[in-house]
């Protein structure tokens, strides 16, 4: 008796440490290596066209995807599952991803991590502007916010006189807005539809976009002149970036509570910015590291603000 108790003990104790232990070692893995994938992004924008890598990176992650869920027979969307997939394939694939990563080739790959980390507070101006009431700590989070991507910037003024990094900046805002839409779309039409099949056919629709565009405007080159430095990127960003940490992410959010699987949020930029002084040699002054510090700390009240909501 007592050593089947101590068995049925183990078992149980041996659960509640997979249970908890494999979801936090996925948002480890996001948390890391999702900001690695700035510095990838900023190695492949330099040797070829930033949205012909877009469209090549996505083509091929969602054509993995996709190739999965057809040898597995999945059940494909049905009706108005489909404009939801094609909203939010331009949303966050065309136009967040494609412009974040055209960004990282005027500006660094930390400043473009800081960046992409503010999209809760354009999800909190968006829904002011809806009309909704925001709450007092949404507010303050976003006063935070601000003032700490002005400290950041201090460092940065004489660099606005150059025409392509205030374009770098540009694209890098205009990323986080079509991303905080893509998010509150998301919410709003959240559908029980495989959300792994989704994100491989949003992957691959958007893919076809970009290469229509980059085709349509010449802006392509030919695949054969693409050097080995930025196959190695797609690569990379294909198999961690687009496969194993989606994965890892839409695992964890299934298994944490939200003000966990957030974490990785903030923990993104501080890696792309140690990363890019490590690798790239970027700066990193006094005011970026108060500056990001202030920046995240409104971000967490903002992000508390709307889990509250």
């Amino acid at each position: 008796m007592i050593s089947k108790a101590k068995a049925k003990l183990h078992q149980t104790f041996s659960s509640k440490i997979t249970a908890i232990g494999l979801p936090m070692l996925a948002l480890c893995w996001v948390s890391f290596f999702w900001g690695t994938t700035w510095l990838a992004s900023k190695e492949g924008v330099k040797h070829m066209p930033a949205l012909q890598l877009a469209a090549i990176r996505q083509f091929i992650g969602g054509g993995l995807y996709v190739c999965f869920f057809l040898f597995k027979k999945a059940t494909w969307p049905k009706g108005k599952q489909w404009k939801a997939i094609l909203i939010l394939s331009v949303l966050n694939f065309v136009l967040s991803n494609g412009l974040s990563t055209w960004g990282v080739k005027y500006i660094s790959s930390g400043l473009g991590a800081i960046i992409g980390a503010i999209f809760p507070l354009w999800i909190v101006i968006i829904s002011f502007f809806r009309g909704e009431r925001l709450a007092r700590l949404a507010v303050i989070g976003l006063i935070v916010s601000f003032g700490g991507v002005c400290v950041i910037f201090y460092d940065h003024l004489s660099d606005f006189l150059k025409p392509d990094f205030r374009f770098g900046i540009l694209l890098s805002l205009i990323a986080t807005v079509t991303w905080a839409f893509g998010s509150l779309y998301t919410k709003k039409k959240a559908a029980s539809f495989n959300p792994y099949f989704s994100l491989g056919l949003q992957m691959l629709i958007s893919s076809i976009l970009l290469f229509a565009y980059t085709g349509a405007t010449g802006t392509s080159v030919n695949v054969t002149t693409i050097p080995m430095e930025s196959w190695w990127s797609i690569a990379y960003l294909v198999v961690i970036g687009s496969v194993f940490t989606f994965i890892a992410f839409i695992y964890a959010l299934q298994h944490l509570p939200a003000e966990v699987s957030s974490i990785y949020a903030y923990i993104n930029p501080i890696v792309a910015v140690i990363l890019g002084v490590l690798i790239y040699n970027e700066s990193l002054t006094t005011m970026i590291i108060l500056g990001g510090c202030v920046t995240l700390v409104g971000l967490y009240l903002v992000n508390k603000a709307m889990r509250k909501k």
